[in-house]
């Protein structure tokens, strides 16, 4: 049957074998169509191929939609449900029915669509502690995902890099429409330019083991807040070069996406939160590629939607527009910008973690706490208080060395990266004062500090945080604090915490 007619005819009523809410509807994309009727939904695959997805025969499209089940019911069970049989029988077509079978649709629980995260964007609830929880979730189902040798060979730079380069084939049709040829050229020469620059990058990430069988398609369309739970869901089922991905892959999706939509506070808890949860700031070192090439794909996607004449001229004037902004966000992601180092320092308790966080937000900075980086090196959870084993001499050490090579890592990527320790000897705050002047590198050191009582206080009602400390330790931190020299208070600026410290960050960050 013509897709256009079975659009038509699964908008009737009569063909579901339950009640439905009437009118039915359609929400179409540019390779499926899924039909609301209540306690359900019914999603079906357009016959279309692409290349890079193939749903031209009914075989496929039956395939595909047991694939997209399977796939799915792993990481939302609660959601996809089975996969029916369209027929149809003395000119009656129904769903689930005996007759001759003129395609599959897939039956999922329906929720409210207000629990999407895009419609609780549109709607303006969308909370930062939406983020933190997301952050958390896909940190804890990249842990659970599988890898093998199979999986981690699309992690070679040869596998990446043909799926990038099919993207700007396919795209080439659309220059002049939504993208100019200058930025074609520019975004792509980047891609091209990454491969060839930073191939050990590529290797480290498969021996790290991180390519594995993610979601592949992880933005605010494909996320709901559903049974008070964050649920991923609309897997890539139909190619493996985009599920069998790096980590930062899935990442890039959705920063992308919050990003797209002037949310880089948003987007700057997510990362954060999901950074901080898995240890995985090197992947920092691949994120550019994986931010430029989501965008690029969604302003592919767009262009595509401009070829189908089932949509109508107000959605084709909107693809071409949003192919436009993409296509440019795409092309944004590959202007390198300045690094640059925020050092926080001062005792416990003295508000360190607390403006670090409201800085990030405000001037999209990567946050390494120290209290995380340590509890990862120890390879124990961060929800879990440390032994004495955990702050030795040694361990210490240890900690600051990592953290500070962290910091001139991110910075040389071209992020603001903040370092959130007491950095109180002078032989942790040297070491990124020499980094700062060999590299050109700008360095701030946000010095924070409170009375001492108010200090106890904090620690003491500190409830649901990382950090182990108390407020027994703070006489000997106290005792133990270097005081800047000379060098250091060039790069210093002091922080009351106990006073209008929003304030006077906005008066140094000009925000």
């Amino acid at each position: 049957m013509d897709i256009s007619k079975l659009i038509k005819e699964l908008q009737n009523p009569n063909i579901y074998p339950h009640s439905v809410q009437t009118p039915i509807k359609v929400i179409q994309t540019h390779i499926s169509v899924i039909f609301l009727t209540g306690d359900y939904a019914y999603k079906i695959k357009k016959p279309v191929d692409f290349g890079f997805l193939d749903y031209s025969n009914l075989e496929k499209r039956q395939y595909f939609l047991n694939q997209e089940l399977v796939m799915n019911q792993k990481i939302a069970p609660d959601l996809y449900l089975e996969v029916l049989a369209i027929t149809i029988n003395n000119n009656q077509i129904k769903i689930g029915k005996e007759g001759k079978i003129i395609d599959y649709v897939l039956k999922m629980n329906q929720f409210p669509q207000d629990g999407l995260f895009i419609n609780l964007f549109q709607a303006g609830k969308l909370e930062k502690y939406h983020l933190e929880a997301l952050g958390k979730i896909v940190s804890d189902f990249h842990k659970k995902t599988r890898s093998n040798d199979y999986i981690r060979s699309f992690g070679n730079i040869e596998v990446i890099k043909q799926s990038i380069d099919e993207n700007y084939e396919r795209t080439e049709k659309y220059i002049n429409i939504a993208q100019t040829k200058q930025q074609y050229n520019e975004t792509k020469a980047f891609t091209d330019n990454y491969f060839k620059l930073k191939q050990e990058h590529f290797k480290k990430r498969q021996k790290e083991d991180k390519i594995r069988e993610c979601h592949g398609d992880l933005h605010l369309k494909n996320i709901c807040l559903w049974n008070n739970k964050i649920q991923l869901f609309d897997r890539i089922e139909f190619n493996e070069e985009f599920r069998y991905v790096d980590v930062m892959f899935d990442i890039a999706f959705t920063v992308m996406d919050l990003e797209a939509r002037k949310r880089q506070d948003l987007s700057n808890i997510f990362l954060n939160t999901y950074l901080e949860n898995t240890g995985d700031w090197h992947g920092l070192q691949v994120l550019p590629l994986y931010l430029s090439r989501q965008a690029y794909v969604r302003a592919k996607v767009m262009s595509i939607l401009l070829d189908d004449p089932n949509i109508t001229e107000k959605d084709h004037n909107k693809a071409i527009q949003d192919a436009k902004n993409y296509y440019h966000l795409a092309w944004q992601y590959t202007q390198k910008n300045q690094g640059k180092i925020i050092l926080m320092s001062g005792l416990s308790g003295s508000g360190k973690t607390t403006i670090a966080k409201y800085l990030a937000q405000h001037i999209n900075a990567i946050l390494i706490r120290s209290d995380a980086l340590r509890k990862h090196l120890a390879n124990i959870p961060l929800n879990q208080t440390g032994n004495d084993a955990l702050y030795t001499t040694a361990m210490n050490e240890k900690t600051y060395s990592n953290l500070i090579e962290l910091g001139k890592m991110v910075a040389k990527q071209g992020f603001t990266v903040i370092l959130d320790a007491k950095f109180d000897r002078h032989i942790w705050r040297e070491p990124l004062i020499k980094i700062a002047q060999i590299d050109k590198i700008p360095l701030t050191i946000l010095s924070c500090y409170a009375p001492l009582k108010l200090l106890s206080d904090r620690l003491s009602q500190r409830i649901g945080d990382i950090s182990d400390a108390t407020a027994s330790l703070l006489q000997q931190q106290q005792e133990n604090y270097e005081d800047f020299n000379e060098e250091e208070l060039a790069y210093v600026k002091m922080i009351n915490s106990h006073d209008d410290w929003e304030q006077k960050i906005r008066e140094i960050y000009q925000l």
